[in-house]
């Protein structure tokens, strides 16, 4: 944007216009965004973007100057009141997550690892395995309850047949129509 451009911007918005102040903050957001990205550490950006302290330096500015609280003799000095409010609102919020940042201890990978494979099964998990397996058995005769035993135990379809004597498509489709039937009988419970 040109300086005289930039100049009619700033009367405009000392004199309270709301759509200058947009017509500002589009024009400022990038440099002072990057002016936060300088200061901030991989840590820190876990806690906060710079876009949202961006944001409430702009919802300050537009407050103070719907009060008359401020006016800008020129660019410059509109320039560096942003600059100034932004660095201290970034201070703000890095003493806010100071105490945090101090606590927090990066964990080695091969812990994150185990603990991954280790998670312990919701409650909620359980619940709606239980509500399906029922839905299953309502879904099929007696006669198969223990191929669909097998199958929740982690049988593969060659160990089902061997096991009960069925050949392995007849395995696929049984489990084919089962979970035919829980679908209809899903969308049947979903409609209700």
């Amino acid at each position: 944007m040109s300086q005289g451009a930039l100049d009619s911007l700033l009367s405009r918005l000392n004199a309270g216009d709301s759509a200058a102040a947009e017509e500002v903050f589009v024009e400022f957001e990038p440099y002072l965004r990057m002016v936060i990205r300088r200061k901030l550490s991989g840590s820190l950006r876990t806690k906060f973007d710079s876009s949202d302290i961006v944001q409430s330096v702009w919802a300050d500015l537009l407050a103070g100057l719907r009060q008359s609280k401020w006016v800008f003799q020129d660019v410059d000095q509109l320039r560096a009141f942003l600059i100034t409010m932004t660095r201290n609102r970034f201070i703000d919020r890095l003493r806010q997550h100071r105490s945090a940042l101090e606590r927090e201890v990066t964990m080695p990978q091969h812990d994150l690892d185990h603990l991954a494979a280790s998670r312990a099964t919701r409650v909620s998990e359980n619940y709606y395995a239980d509500e399906l397996w029922h839905l299953m058995l309502d879904a099929c005769p007696a006669a198969h309850y223990e191929l669909l035993s097998l199958k929740r135990a982690g049988a593969s379809i060659a160990e089902i047949a061997e096991r009960t004597r069925l050949h392995q498509s007849s395995v696929r489709r049984i489990l084919y129509d089962i979970a035919h039937r829980v679908a209809r009988l899903r969308g049947d419970h979903g409609n209700n």
